[in-house]
Parts: structure tokens; C-alpha cells; sequence
């Protein structure tokens, strides 16, 4: 078990069965995701959630993106763990917020049509990466060698 804290606060939440989207980060006293720290084990890690699939057997891979992720939100809301959280999402001003991303050093924005159901492959999406971000240097290289390790 790679992450047995967090495995043990969303086996918790109030569902039998679900599939949640989402990406597991470390985050540091302003929020921001701290790949080293997850990386390393360093610190307790959050699932971070961006889309809802499924559901005690109700199956949302066909809804609109907007639709899944206004469920989403409500159960995030109701399901009250500290360790779940929502990804928020902006219908317009892409740009600005891409520039806002960068300016703060953040890795970058998946950009996602809002009436668009789920598909699994990645050309349903488009990550738009930060190429300053500090934290995108040496990656590759911890990686390798974590790898290694197995």
C-alpha cells in the first residue's frame, strides 16, 4: 500500500463503491502540490478529485463534463474528509488564468470541454505546462532513480 493514510480516510467516505478522477499531491502551507514531498513520502498526501465516473453502481462516463463535475463538487461537500479535495474548474479566461498559474510557479491547466463526456484516452484533454516551473527540474532524474528502486 503505497499511501495507507490516505487509503484509510477515503475508505470513509459515504459510498460503496465509486470512481473518482483525480491526482494524489503534497501540499505545503499555501496549497501549492510539492512534488518532492510526495515523491520522498514526506508528507501526508490529498486526493485531489477533477472528475466523476462512477457510483454505487451509476455509471457518469456519459454525461456532459459539467454535469459530472457539479456531482462532484456535492459529494465532495457532503462526504466531509479533509484528505478529499475539489478541483476547482473557470468556463473562461483561460489565458489569464494560464498567465496567474505561471506567475505563481505552478506546473500548469488541463483544459477539458464542458459538455464533453468521459473518455479514458488523453485527447479528451490538453495540459497546458508552465515551462518555468521550478519544480519540473530534476524530475526526471528522481524519478529514474526511484524507479530503480523497486
Amino acid at each position: 500500500m503505497k499511501f495507507p493514510s490516505l487509503v484509510t480516510a477515503l475508505a470513509k467516505l459515504p459510498a460503496a463503491s465509486a470512481i473518482l478522477d483525480g491526482e494524489i499531491v503534497c501540499l505545503n502551507d499555501h496549497g501549492v502540490s510539492q512534488f518532492n514531498q510526495l515523491l520522498g513520502r514526506k508528507a501526508e498526501p490529498v486526493f485531489y478529485v477533477f472528475d466523476f465516473l462512477w457510483l454505487g453502481g451509476a455509471d457518469f462516463r456519459e454525461l456532459p463534463l459539467i454535469e459530472r463535475k457539479h456531482r462532484l463538487a456535492q459529494f465532495v461537500e457532503t462526504a466531509s474528509c479533509p484528505r478529499l479535495l475539489y478541483a476547482q474548474h473557470i468556463e473562461a479566461n483561460g489565458k489569464k488564468l494560464f498567465r496567474e498559474i505561471c506567475s505563481r510557479d505552478l506546473e500548469g491547466i488541463v483544459a477539458k470541454r464542458s459538455r464533453s463526456n468521459y473518455r479514458a484516452s488523453r485527447s479528451a484533454w490538453l495540459k497546458i505546462k508552465n515551462r518555468s516551473y521550478s519544480q519540473a527540474e530534476g524530475r526526471h532524474e528522481l524519478l529514474t532513480k526511484r524507479q530503480g528502486k523497486r
